[in-house]
């Protein structure tokens, strides 16, 4: 059984989360994202997850001030209402007391409510409901505009100077190359929660391709590399 046969449905997956606010960080199902834990309340948040489904709801801060409040051990921004679930799929300890793990994408939720927790880190009831065919890989990949997509990343990296493996490119599907472009893509915190709340993979596709054309009209342009 591979790590996604396990979640099938919505039922297999727990009404309550752990949570990881992080401005500015996107996971989407079958996608991976590595993290440094090193914040006493993070590190006994992994402890627990290790110890229980593995699961760590990723959610981004809300609010103009949420993303000062980040790294006060004490704040409790208000959160935004949808996030993605991700499982621990590697899991290492430094010799500094930092952990770096990496989270596969499982499938988004919506926030019901904050948990009151004696626990360091946060947690709230999830509901998968609404997200049920974020399970379904390759769900709506033929209507994704691929040739689109392509076009508008060869542009951006040409007038960056950058480079890509366009062989590896070419042999990804197309909910993995939307998806793997939206988490490394340079947008802020608002652009990457509506990329992330997107109903389709299509959708979600063209307003990647919106935000890109964008950025190369000068609004916004940013030289991260996309690799």
């Amino acid at each position: 059984m591979s790590l996604l046969d396990r979640y099938q449905s919505e039922t297999d997956l727990p009404e309550s989360l752990p949570v990881f606010p992080l401005g500015g960080v996107l996971l989407l199902p079958r996608t991976q994202i590595p993290l440094n834990i090193f914040e006493p309340r993070y590190l006994e948040m992994v402890d627990a997850a290790l110890s229980g489904s593995r699961l760590i709801g990723m959610i981004q801060p809300d609010g103009p001030g949420a993303m000062a409040e980040q790294g006060n051990p004490d704040a409790k921004p208000p959160l935004q209402k949808v996030g993605c679930a991700g499982r621990i799929t590697s899991y290492s300890e430094t010799g500094d007391g930092r952990i770096l793990i990496t989270l596969t994408g499982i499938s988004r939720f919506r926030m019901t409510e904050e948990l009151p927790a004696l626990t360091p880190f946060r947690q709230v009831r999830a509901d998968f409901t609404p997200f049920a065919d974020d399970l379904k890989e390759g769900l709506g990949e033929e209507q994704v505009d691929r040739a689109k997509l392509l076009d508008v990343l060869k542009r951006y990296l040409e007038h960056h100077s950058l480079k890509a493996d366009w062989k590896a490119i070419e042999n990804s599907s197309s909910e993995t190359l939307v998806n793997s472009l939206c988490i490394i893509s340079p947008y802020g915190p608002a652009e990457k929660q509506a990329l992330l709340e997107a109903k389709t993979l299509a959708e979600r596709n063209e307003m990647l391709v919106a935000l890109t054309e964008m950025a190369l009209a000068g609004e916004g342009n940013d030289s991260t590399n996309i690799q």
